[in-house]
């Protein structure tokens, strides 16, 4: 077995990470179809894969809303800790207690789920928004958040400008229909919020602007960081109850922890979108290695990797999953040193492995592969429904040493 550090970052590429053409990128991005996507790469990927658990069938059930049973996996309400989770919250707590936080010894608890009391503070850790050291974090804060607002007071009456009226109008177009079935985010203050961010992001980064898809990223950071100050549920709680000043910290905090997610993946979004096309020419590779047979299904049936991983990899799973699903599984990719920009092309290739048996028995694919919740289930709309388990499980079989895609 290789040493720690080959084991910690295994995907890790050696090659540079480009941003990108200088170009604003305005409104929808469809997927491009760029000559580079038909390219042929090199991509060195050497993968053993996993042991999967043995499926059982299970009856189809109804869809039920996405934001049902959010209380579930520690992402909202308090119900009663069972003594594991106990002893989870307290190693937590033990590490963040010290006045300079061991950040290895955090990412490895985290890699297995964050308990909903310290998720806001370990991701704001984790993500690099706040320092290690316990006595800098306060000035950090009020420093990072008055940053934040002298861009607002800088920035923001320029939106009707016309050199910017185009961003802000998609940005006002996209917001309600972020999440459209939880009534926190169709709430006026809620989306005022959400357009700032978004708004000051995009100008703040010329080189890929305002795409679609960058909305459903501010979510997670949002919701998480409205528990550090409620105790009920969130899908129906009315921000108009928190204080002002701390609606303020909630913005500004999202703001920068979406900054720094964007950091790594900012060729995701600009002009052609090279990064996306790279991820999706890497997983239909990765698959090709780790499980032929689907992918020369897939190849069988003419269904082009672009036509369903383009998503994936533009809104993070975020489209396919339930709110209180993305949240956990980010508790993962933060703890992962590079987790949104290559750890999570292995969540994606650990979802078509897991269901390989549905998926060699399909023969009528749709030209989209959507995943809802369905109590409990995740249903690939082609024809079929597939039982949920826990990404963790399929995902950690790719942890493999000495592989470098």
């Amino acid at each position: 077995m290789s040493g720690d550090g080959s084991k910690k970052q295994f995907w890790k590429r050696n090659t540079a990470k480009v941003p990108g053409n200088i170009q604003h990128v305005y409104g929808a991005q469809h997927p491009p179809f760029d000559p580079l996507l038909h390219a042929k790469t090199v991509l060195e990927v050497g993968v053993e894969q996993a042991v999967l658990h043995r499926q059982h069938s299970l009856p189809h059930r109804p869809v039920i809303p996405l934001v049902a049973r959010m209380a579930d996996q520690n992402t909202s309400g308090t119900p009663a800790m069972t003594e594991r989770e106990a002893s989870r919250l307290d190693k937590f707590r033990q590490v963040l207690a010290g006045p300079n936080t061991d950040l290895e010894e955090l990412r490895k608890l985290s890699w297995s789920g964050i308990p909903r009391q310290v998720r806001p503070i370990t991701w704001k850790l984790l993500s690099g928004y706040l320092p290690a050291n316990a006595e800098r974090r306060e000035s950090t804060l009020h420093r990072k958040r008055q940053e934040y607002f002298g861009f607002i007071e800088q920035y923001y009456d320029s939106r009707n400008d016309e050199h910017h009226q185009d961003t802000y109008r998609q940005i006002h177009i996209d917001i309600p229909r972020t999440n459209p079935l939880i009534p926190l985010f169709q709430q006026a203050s809620v989306q005022e919020i959400f357009e700032r961010i978004l708004f000051i992001w995009a100008i703040r980064h010329p080189a890929s602007g305002y795409v679609q898809g960058i909305n459903d990223l501010v979510t997670p950071f949002f919701v998480v960081y409205v528990f550090e100050y409620i105790e009920e549920e969130v899908e129906n709680f009315n921000v108009s109850s928190l204080q002002e000043e701390v609606l303020q910290n909630i913005e500004a905090d999202s703001f920068w922890c979406m900054s720094k997610l964007l950091d790594g993946i900012q060729d995701n979004y600009t002009f052609a979108q090279p990064g996306i096309q790279r991820k999706v020419k890497a997983l239909e590779k990765l698959v090709s290695r780790i499980d032929e047979t689907v992918h020369r299904h897939m190849q069988q049936y003419e269904v082009e990797y672009l036509q369903f991983a383009f998503r994936w990899m533009n809104n993070l799973l975020m489209r396919e999953l339930p709110l209180r699903c993305t949240i956990r599984l980010w508790d993962t990719c933060q703890a992962e040193p590079e987790g949104f920009s290559h750890f999570h092309l292995y969540v994606c290739a650990a979802f078509l492995v897991r269901w390989r048996k549905e998926i060699l028995e399909e023969k009528d694919f749709q030209v989209k592969i959507r995943m809802k919740e369905a109590q409990g289930h995740v249903q690939l709309n082609i024809g079929y429904e597939l039982p949920a388990s826990s990404l963790r499980s399929s995902a950690a079989g790719y942890r493999q040493p000495n592989v470098n895609p």
